[in-house]
């Protein structure tokens, strides 16, 4: 364990034995989604409406999360009061993420549970939180009133297309980056990304950007964590085979409206890396 590891795991206890056992706290998250395409003017309606289009896209990738954490646990959900309106019926967004919900960590005992409803079912996804093999970096910047410090791991992840593109689903690696401040000395941070002495505030993967924009700790109401329990149970093994089955049908869809030129529809790949 080198010198500047052990100054940050000093540096977190000392913060941590600062607070009540009462700790706890609302993180707000934005998050963004770089997209790569071109819409074929000619097929919308002219140049202005592919402009307006591809605002509206633009926002359907631009989200708002709430963390609600404590020491030990964590909820993390999408603040629907902000979410995007639709597209439009003429537009199909198809996405890799498969099912938005509601995700819960228990960071002291490993687990966690993930609630989606994907294909108009709701599933209850349980299993052990995966550690993440984070380098810690001695850059550090400021985000808002907070020090944060730098941290990265490699993943390796593959990308499915519904193109029918075998040679696009091999797997790919890439570095994840994420920036984290001891000053909220709780092992935690947005959506899956966990395991670092200190508050995850942003993380870069791939074209994916998760910002924290605001913290409230302590607040007076306080902050309600619970266990999602409603939908079918699964682990998250047999979910991914639920997504691929599901993913195989898709392909077959897309190809066949690819072909109808009469569809009038415009489908976007979207892939989540």
């Amino acid at each position: 364990m080198n010198i500047f590891f052990k100054l940050i795991i000093i540096l977190s206890i000392s913060s941590l034995s600062a607070y009540a056992q009462s700790f706890e706290g609302i993180a707000t998250y934005k998050t963004q989604q770089k997209f790569d395409f071109e819409i074929d003017s000619a097929k919308v309606g002219g140049s202005a409406m592919k402009k307006q289009i591809m605002g509206m896209l633009k926002k359907q990738f631009q989200k708002t999360f709430l963390l609600s954490f404590d020491k030990n646990n964590s909820l993390y959900k999408e603040d629907l009061e902000l979410a995007p309106p639709s597209v439009g019926s003429n537009i199909v967004v198809v996405s890799s993420s498969f099912g938005t919900g509601v995700l819960y960590k228990n960071i002291q005992k490993k687990y966690f549970i993930d609630q989606k409803e994907t294909y108009g079912k709701q599933f209850i996804i349980r299993d052990s939180l995966v550690a993440l093999n984070w380098v810690l970096q001695k850059e550090t910047k400021n985000i808002g009133e907070y020090t944060c410090f730098k941290a990265t791991y490699d993943i390796e992840a593959s990308n499915f297309t519904l193109d029918g593109d075998q040679s696009a689903n091999l797997p790919v690696s890439r570095e994840v980056t994420a920036w984290y401040t001891p000053q909220i000395p709780i092992s935690n941070g947005p959506s899956q990304y966990h395991g670092l002495p200190g508050l995850i505030l942003e993380v870069n993967d791939g074209d994916m950007t998760i910002l924290c924009s605001s913290i409230t700790l302590n607040p007076k109401d306080g902050v309600k964590i619970y266990e999602p329990k409603k939908g079918s149970k699964v682990s998250q093994a047999d979910y991914n085979k639920i997504i691929l089955k599901k993913s195989k049908e898709m392909s077959e869809q897309y190809r066949s409206k690819s072909r109808d030129s009469e569809s009038g529809n415009i489908t976007i790949e979207y892939i989540e890396q």
